[in-house]
């Protein structure tokens, strides 16, 4: 604090005082005016504010010390993605790209330059390259080194890093630092947040300054304060686990775009999660596709959550025939639920059956004396047929419902009607979720069902709706379709959601380090659908007539696929092979007109050189 001391002789404060001191209202000193006495007037204070002041403008000064000017070369999807962040946390972004970009750059707050010469002039601390892969190396040549500072951090954010960190050490000055990092997120996977997606880096060369080993850590930064999973390691080992993960995801991806993938009312948690992986890589271009082909291209306790059941409605007596992994899943919820069930199979799980509340019954007669309301088949597709063959109808009463779960429905329909007494009610269903899928809550999962044949009589009709409310109770989303409507749909989803996910598994795929999202789906398809038999796959083939259709179809998108790959990088290679050609051509045309030279001047120089050696 300051104090200052001075007199006041009159009135008017002198013209030499401190403009401060002038504006001060005569009035605010009225003892000094009135008694005409030239007491002393001591001004305290004056600067209270100062300590803040310091204080605040120390604080500004950290906070802008922290922030970077970053420019941005090549501000397409990707690039404008970035900097929306960039801009968000205070840093200064510049950007330069082939196209005119100007208007998206002027509403994200950043400066476009058209020309790179004038980018470059700004002195950015960073360049942070977004162009793809196949025309990095074209941009980096075209870029005007001389005019930045000589020690630039240049980053890349490519999907692959060997190349780009290649490409760094030799087209840069030694001067410049390199960080190469990959971004495992785009605009689609973290339209909402980074929070938890990984981050890879390498630190490549940077100088063993403060200032610089600082500037990288403020960029890394960037990420970490926005959540990301930061991973270090090198470039080599980015690309092995990439090779086995990052290729593999986007290929699956086109392959189940050219099916012309759609939407169908009963998808599966399975097909959403293909129609949700077809959506992320069909925005990305093919370019980045064939540049990770052209890189890497050579490794060619269950807990419900459901709504509770009322208990003022009358029980069903449910038997399970085919006590299985998925009878057994079914069981545990039908008894939680209050109903009494029974259960008959081939094997004997009579232990499972005693800790899951349920009966029993090693002999089907037995189980068919009991009088089930219900019989709920769960056996497997190529099995039912002979399974339904063997029960003991005449030990059921007449009006007995038959329902099944198989993943087709046209098939068991017309098993039914064929086999079955007209007194028996039909009801044709599946639960397109399973253990895995539902072993969290059955909530928003689809059931599909067909009233095939159901009395018209109060009590029958009663029966078939309290069966089907044990899953509506549940959450599930009731879906009622004929079985001819399902199989078609099914065919076109559920069974490429099969196909895919045994594609995968002959491949061994293993979770990396540097798992996408879109990765992620496909572990997690591999294991929801390796859990189920083959059978239950050769079923959906067998017994689907759109199935055939649908692998056919498969196969020649992924032979599509292949050829749309091979001929780009045939094209690449012809080039290559002409401007080969045609540097010889050049060079036989530049020896033949000096030997014509020497023949016509046979004194020149040269030939005199050659006649004295």
């Amino acid at each position: 604090m300051r104090v200052s001391t001075f007199q006041a002789p009159s009135l008017n404060p002198s013209p030499s005082l401190p403009p401060s001191i002038r504006r001060l209202k005569l009035h605010n000193v009225p003892n000094a005016v009135s008694s005409h006495t030239h007491r002393p007037l001591r001004i305290r204070a004056m600067d209270a504010a100062q300590p803040f002041d310091y204080e605040s403008r120390v604080a500004q000064q950290f906070h802008d010390s922290q922030k970077l000017k970053i420019a941005i070369v090549g501000f397409g999807n990707f690039g404008q993605f970035l900097a929306q962040t960039l801009v968000r946390q205070g840093h200064t972004v510049l950007a330069h790209s082939r196209s005119d970009h100007s208007r998206a750059a002027r509403q994200l707050g950043v400066t476009f330059f058209a020309n790179p010469h004038d980018l470059c002039e700004e002195h950015p601390e960073v360049i942070l390259l977004c162009s793809s892969i196949i025309s990095t190396q074209r941009v980096l040549l075209t870029l005007p080194l001389q005019r930045l500072k000589r020690s630039t951090l240049f980053v890349d954010v490519l999907s692959v890093k060997e190349f780009p960190k290649t490409l760094l050490l030799h087209a840069l000055p030694s001067d410049f630092d390199i960080l190469c990092s990959h971004p495992m997120f785009g605009p689609e996977s973290a339209s909402h947040a980074w929070t938890g997606l990984p981050f890879v880096f390498e630190k490549v060369r940077i100088a063993d300054e403060d200032h610089r080993l600082a500037r990288v850590d403020k960029f890394l930064d960037v990420f970490a304060r926005e959540g990301c999973r930061m991973v270090e390691m090198s470039c080599a080992e980015h690309d092995r686990f990439a090779a086995g993960s990052q290729f593999i995801t986007h290929t699956v991806g086109r392959v189940l775009e050219m099916l012309m993938l759609e939407s169908t009312p009963i998808n599966t948690k399975g097909y959403e999660s293909l129609l949700n992986l077809v959506d992320n890589t069909a925005r990305d271009s093919f370019d980045l596709y064939y540049g990770l082909f052209g890189d890497v291209g050579k490794l060619v306790k269950y807990n419900s959550n459901g709504s509770h059941h009322s208990d003022d409605k009358p029980k069903l007596k449910i038997a399970i025939v085919g006590f299985g992994n998925f009878g057994q899943f079914l069981a545990k919820t039908i008894v939680r639920l209050g109903h009494q069930v029974l259960a008959y199979s081939r094997s004997d799980y009579s232990h499972v059956a005693q800790e899951l509340g349920v009966s029993y019954f090693n002999n089907v007669d037995d189980l068919c004396e009991q009088h089930p309301e219900v019989i709920l088949l769960c056996t497997s597709i190529l099995s039912t047929e002979k399974v339904l063959k063997s029960l003991p109808m005449l030990r059921l009463k007449r009006s007995t419902l038959f329902v099944d779960v198989l993943s087709v429905k046209e098939f068991p329909r017309n098993l039914f009607l064929q086999h079955l007494s007209p007194d028996f009610d039909v009801l044709c269903t599946h639960p397109m979720f399973g253990p895995e899928s539902g072993k969290n809550g059955w909530n928003g999962l689809p059931f599909v069902y067909d009233k095939v044949r159901v009395g018209t009589d109060e009590a029958r009709m009663s029966r078939c709706d309290r069966f089907l409310e044990i899953f509506s109770s549940e959450g599930c989303r009731m879906v009622e379709m004929t079985c001819a409507e399902h199989d078609w749909h099914a065919a076109g989803s559920q069974f490429i959601t099969h196909t895919t996910g045994r594609f995968l598994e002959k491949l061994k795929l293993e979770a990396t380090p540097i798992d996408t999202k879109g990765y992620e789906t496909l572990l997690s398809l591999v294991e929801n659908t390796a859990g189920d038999s083959f059978d239950l796959y050769y079923g959906l083939f067998l017994y689907n007539i759109n199935a055939m259709e649908q692998l056919e179809r498969f196969d020649l998108a992924f032979e599509s696929l292949k050829k749309q790959l091979f001929d780009r990088l045939h094209d690449v290679y012809r080039k290559q092979v002409f401007k080969y050609e045609e540097k010889l051509h050049d060079f036989s045309e530049r020896s033949m007109l000096l030997r014509i030279s020497e023949d016509n001047n046979p004194g020149s120089s040269f030939s005199n050189t050659v006649d004295n050696k």
